[in-house]
């Protein structure tokens, strides 16, 4: 006489089992992998020869890309003043450039050679934007941020154009204390040379608002020492730098080979000491280490 108990359990356990057969099998789960991004043994020597460290963000027209350091933050200084006279551009009418503004001389500050001049007339729009862009007058880039709305209008316009690290917090002089870990007026080589990369290259701006920012760029005379002196004679640039403290040196330029497609060319630097001294030399150098490896 089987045992009650062994047949409950034999029966409790049937419906168990038929579910268990009927359940799908999971598939096996999927890895992608990608290639590893290329290591450019040259700018690693470059930063230490430089005793610098060095972010780099480079894109050809065909997509080719050179990458070291390109997500780390660094202190972008007054390469924000093209992003400024960008989205004065992007917001109004190409007829406000020709708006007077007004200030005094307590907006004035040791980078203000050109509105120093003009503090009893003040000046337009359009010449603010020269003044910002081409000879990186600090004054100027301040009231660009003014007419923008300051430095978070500035940031939600980078927000438009599809950047999500650039961020702006204060205004010139402030800016260029590039203290070290503070995120505070930061980007990346990639996010700063992506926004530049769409002003200039690409459909952010109409044509005519495109042209006038990048005829600033090009008239720029800050950088003769940067990207302009490590890429082949006869190039077209268009650059805007920034300095700071702890040897920041950056400069974001566009450049033209002769006879070759546009190259972005996105360097921004630093180094440990607050008071470091400059060294254009070193982004001369990676310049002309970019433009030959993507030429």
């Amino acid at each position: 006489m089987t045992d009650r108990r062994t047949v409950l359990k034999t029966f409790a356990l049937l419906p168990l089992a038929g579910c268990a057969t009927t359940q799908p099998t999971a598939p096996a789960p999927t890895t992608t992998t990608s290639a590893p991004p290329v290591r450019h043994d040259a700018l690693f020597e470059l930063e230490k020869k430089f005793d610098a460290r060095l972010g780099v963000y480079a894109l050809s027209n065909s997509g080719r890309t050179i990458e070291h350091r390109a997500d780390e933050r660094f202190a972008f200084c007054s390469t924000f003043k093209g992003l400024a006279a960008a989205a004065i551009l992007h917001r109004n009418p190409m007829t406000h450039l020709d708006t007077v503004v007004t200030y005094t001389e307590a907006d004035l500050m040791k980078s203000s050679a050109i509105t120093k001049q003009h503090v009893q007339t003040g000046m337009k729009l359009r010449d603010l934007c020269d003044a910002a862009v081409c000879y990186s007058d600090g004054t100027a880039g301040n009231l660009l941020l003014r007419d923008v709305g300051g430095p978070a209008e500035l940031t939600r316009y980078l927000r438009e154009l599809g950047d999500t690290e650039t961020r702006m917090d204060r205004v010139e002089p402030a800016i260029t204390e590039a203290t070290p870990g503070d995120p505070r007026d930061t980007a990346t080589p990639r996010s700063l040379g992506t926004d530049y990369q769409r002003l200039v290259l690409g459909d952010a701006l109409p044509q005519d608002k495109r042209d006038f920012l990048t005829d600033l760029l090009e008239r720029s005379v800050t950088g003769a020492k940067r990207v302009r002196a490590g890429v082949p004679q006869g190039s077209r640039v268009a650059s805007k730098t920034g300095t700071g403290d702890y040897g920041t040196l950056n400069d974001i330029a566009v450049v033209w080979p002769p006879g070759r497609e546009p190259i972005l060319v996105a360097l921004m630097s630093s180094r440990s000491a607050a008071d470091a001294k400059y060294d254009e030399a070193l982004l001369a150098e990676a310049a002309a280490y970019v433009v030959k490896t993507l030429t």
